[in-house]
């Protein structure tokens, strides 16, 4: 198993240099509400040689599918060929409270932009008269951009189980976020499912964990409470993907307790009725033999790359980077590392 870092964009560069030297396999640029994945990851390029850079993800509804491609096409050219696309569908809230787009049929829309933009990266004109997306109009989309040669790895994000069975068929990757080595291994799973086969050679399952490094456990989560209140309180709470999580989890009442201290505008008591179980099954946390522990559940249930997901935790970059450098250890201490 190898580590990738998911980047923050304050000291991104920094913080992938680091990473590098420390023989991350690949740095991951988040896409939400304080900073967008392409600018992050063109920094990065300019700053790094050989790790590879991944948007985690960008968010299909923001970027006409020809905009997606011809990012992606300029990145991997900057990059020397380190680019991968990391594409997600995003949710209804942000859908369409940011940009405007009808969150119907996700799957299918999904199914379509990944089409056209593969064919684009291949270079081929493409026109294409979809349900969801029409390219080519007077003139087929067509991409000049010289890079190396090759196809360009995609990764998709996928939460259910049958978006989860589409990254299978059509990606070369799946990205997840805050989840536990038994949702790894039902998602791998389904994964396969979608591949038509139990062998999923050359496929990537990464996974970024929310990490945070201290004496105990329960030190630990509470650097990372404030980050769980942030997300779990995005949008509708009937929708929203980090609660509904968290309730399938047996965790039905603890959310119920949360989100009326959210509404009451206590967000400090709605970090504390979180409970630390919840967090350290979704996170890596504690000292660095037990994150090499974790690390060796995740491995089990199936990952390939661990994201170590850096913004979490309530520190500045120094903090950051002394993250970064203890998960290496906690890495090369579970006999998991590979080249």
């Amino acid at each position: 198993m190898r580590l990738a870092v998911n980047l923050v964009h304050q000291g991104a560069g920094e913080l992938a240099r680091a990473a590098e030297r420390l023989g991350y396999a690949a740095a991951l640029a988040p896409e939400g509400y304080r900073s967008d994945a392409a600018s992050v990851l063109g920094l990065v390029a300019g700053v790094t040689e050989r790790i590879a850079l991944i948007s985690g993800v960008m968010q299909i509804p923001g970027r006409p599918p020809a905009m997606a491609a011809l990012t992606a096409a300029t990145l991997d050219s900057l990059s020397g060929g380190r680019f991968r696309l990391g594409l997600g569908v995003s949710n209804p809230d942000v859908s369409v409270g940011w940009y405007g787009v009808e969150f119907t049929q996700p799957l299918e829309r999904t199914r379509e932009y990944v089409d056209i933009v593969r064919r684009a990266l291949d270079g081929e004109p493409v026109t294409h008269r979809g349900t969801h997306f029409e390219v080519g109009g007077p003139a087929p989309l067509h991409l000049l951009t010289e890079r190396p040669p090759g196809r360009l790895p995609v990764l998709l994000a996928a939460v259910g189980p049958r978006n989860l069975r589409l990254a299978g068929e059509i990606a070369d990757g799946w990205l997840g976020v805050f989840t536990s080595p038994e949702a790894v291994t039902r998602a791998v799973a389904e994964i396969r499912k979608g591949r038509g086969t139990d062998d999923l050679s050359g496929f990537e399952v990464l996974p970024s964990l929310p990490t945070a490094v201290a004496d105990t456990a329960g030190q630990a989560a509470d650097t990372l409470r404030g980050q769980y209140v942030y997300l779990m309180g995005i949008g509708d709470p009937e929708r929203n993907f980090y609660c509904a999580m968290a309730r399938s989890m047996g965790y039905e009442a603890e959310v119920a307790a949360f989100l009326d201290r959210l509404a009451a505008g206590d967000r400090a008591g709605a970090g504390a009725a979180l409970p630390l179980g919840f967090i350290d099954r979704t996170a890596l946390i504690g000292p660095v033999d037990r994150i090499a522990d974790r690390m060796r559940a995740y491995a089990d249930a199936g990952v390939t790359t661990l994201g170590v997901m850096v913004s979490a935790a309530a520190t500045g970059l120094e903090g950051r980077l002394a993250i970064v450098e203890a998960a290496a250890r906690a890495l090369e201490r579970s006999g998991l590392a590979t080249g």
